[in-house]
């Protein structure tokens, strides 16, 4: 590993950041101590700070030197509505939510390089350092970039980090193309005539038409989709009925549906629409579909070309070329740093969390992020900076 000696010995403080953002989890666009806790220790470095993008965001300022180059660093701050089931002295203190994805790492990584660059970096230009709220299927980087993200910090590239469990500690993997899947929603409300759960020939089963959409659904990709083609819809939510002894009026479908290219992506929502449909009409109910109604939708996550080159340089430069991973499998996870991409010309790429024994898998509620690569976080992005903003 080349990491700095000055990164680190800012371990340390890395470790009490993380943990701190890790006891006290904030969820989407409610990261009022978390933004407060990352605008204080930028101020603290002399970093010039702005607030109140997407209402929680955090944009911090480093200019150094002439060149009018300029680029974005990125890190998401919020944390999932999961129950924590770790027992270790900063698990979380807020009742149902959790930093269960490592965000609270990607901060205190983020943060680390903003030290080391005020205080050693050698670079001529400007760095923005935006930390986004609402990641996690609330689309803060649609709604920072709809308030004027890149009007305001007009960065040429934009990059940003994620961790991913089961890639080793010390290794990262990037690649050009598509790293991410896009991420829509569905929500299907099936409408008939409710009656007694012992004449049920009096009404229109909404549960039973609800249990054959869920079937039919599987089709979709299974049969309508290309097999090279790869996609996912999963139904996640049934909502319908109150009591033991009447079949309701209502019943509520809710999912998600994946994919890496447009085509397939708007051919999987007519598929939906469809089958909702045609499985109402056959039952004599009727159907409303709902598509993304609590956000605008992730596209697909592209990296660039040029700028996956600069981040498999900077990676390399501190893992080392046996170390980074240049053809991962595409996830069929989704990011809405999806949005920064299709702006600016950007890349993504994954930093290995470790291995993901005792279910420590992402959204998982024994996850926690290991403290372990903070510095190699740091490190990668100190390196992209000094790299791409040479003196």
């Amino acid at each position: 590993m080349n990491i700095a000696p000055e990164i680190l010995a800012l371990h340390n403080e890395m470790r009490q950041w993380r943990r701190q953002l890790h006891q006290y989890p904030e969820t989407a666009f409610e990261e009022i101590a978390t933004a407060q806790l990352i605008a204080e220790q930028l101020k603290h470095i002399g970093i010039e700070v702005h607030h109140g993008l997407a209402k929680t965001g955090v944009v911090g300022v480093l200019r150094r030197g002439n060149s009018a180059h300029s680029i974005a660093l990125r890190a998401d701050m919020d944390a999932l509505f999961i129950q924590e089931q770790n027992r270790f002295a900063h698990t979380s203190c807020h009742q149902g939510k959790m930093h269960a994805c490592g965000h609270d790492g990607h901060c205190a990584m983020l943060l680390g390089a903003a030290h080391y660059l005020v205080q050693h970096g050698q670079f001529d230009g400007t760095v923005y350092f935006i930390f986004q709220p609402a990641e996690e299927a609330r689309a803060g980087a649609h709604q920072m970039i709809q308030e004027g993200l890149f009007e305001q910090f007009p960065a040429q590239r934009v990059f940003g980090m994620h961790n991913f469990p089961d890639i080793p500690v010390g290794h990262f993997a990037v690649k050009t193309g598509a790293m991410m899947a896009s991420f829509d929603c569905f929500e299907i409300t099936l409408n008939g005539q409710a009656t007694h759960a012992a004449m049920p020939h009096l009404g229109q089963d909404v549960l039973v038409a609800g249990a054959h959409l869920v079937t039919q659904l599987q089709t979709i990709v299974s049969r309508k989709i290309n097999p090279a083609d790869s996609a996912v819809v999963s139904v996640t939510q049934i909502h319908g009925g109150n009591t033991w002894n009447a079949i309701p009026d209502s019943v509520v479908l809710r999912g998600t549906y994946r994919s890496f290219n447009d085509s397939v992506r708007t051919q999987l929502e007519q598929s939906i629409q469809h089958l909702a449909k045609t499985v109402a009409d056959s039952f004599n109910m009727t159907a409303k579909i709902h598509f993304n109604p609590d956000n605008p939708g992730y596209p697909v996550t592209v990296n660039t070309p040029d700028e996956t080159a600069s981040a498999i340089r900077a990676a390399s430069a501190v893992a080392g070329d046996d170390c980074v991973n240049t053809s991962p499998t595409p996830s069929m996870g989704a990011e809405d740093f999806a949005f920064m991409l299709q702006q600016k010309p950007g890349c993504y790429l994954w930093i290995g969390n470790g291995s993901s024994d005792g279910d420590c898998l992402l959204h998982n509620p024994n996850y926690d992020f290991n403290d372990e690569i903070l510095p190699l976080g740091a490190a990668y992005w100190v390196k992209l900076i000094e790299n791409e903003l040479h003196c």
